[in-house]
């Protein structure tokens, strides 16, 4: 296991972004109806309970996103890793829909922008490498 990564310039420039497999969607679920299998994260909002699940459960007006994992152990306690690749995503009109987990965190983007948010993506890390 790798020790988490807290110093900002560390965690961007070991971020090491790839593009995963499939393709998801945000929706709000019933709080009643069983998951999909492969929803990959859960929120329970005032307004309902949203969840990211595949495209194929999702309604035929749903966004396909396609999920870039941030594979640097970042720290929950470090500052900087997803405001700057929100940012840089943002200076390039990529929308970006941020997802921490334990390890890593994953950034949701339209499925026709993943291989632009990649570049820019590596472009970002590639920034920061000494």
């Amino acid at each position: 296991m790798t020790t988490p990564v807290k110093d900002t310039n560390a965690m961007i420039a070991g971020m090491h972004p790839i593009v995963r497999p499939g393709e998801f969607a945000f929706v709000v679920w019933p709080e009643n109806k069983p998951w999909p299998e492969g929803t990959r994260a859960s929120c329970a909002e005032a307004e309902g309970l949203s969840l990211i699940v595949p495209i194929g459960s999702a309604p035929s007006n749903a966004v396909a996103m396609r999920c870039i994992t941030l594979q640097v152990h970042s720290s929950p306690e470090g500052v900087g890793l997803t405001a700057a690749a929100a940012g840089a995503l943002a200076q390039a009109g990529i929308p970006a829909n941020m997802v921490a987990g334990y390890h890593h965190d994953h950034i949701y983007v339209p499925l026709d922008q993943s291989k632009d948010a990649l570049s820019v993506l590596q472009d970002l890390q590639w920034s920061r490498k000494s």
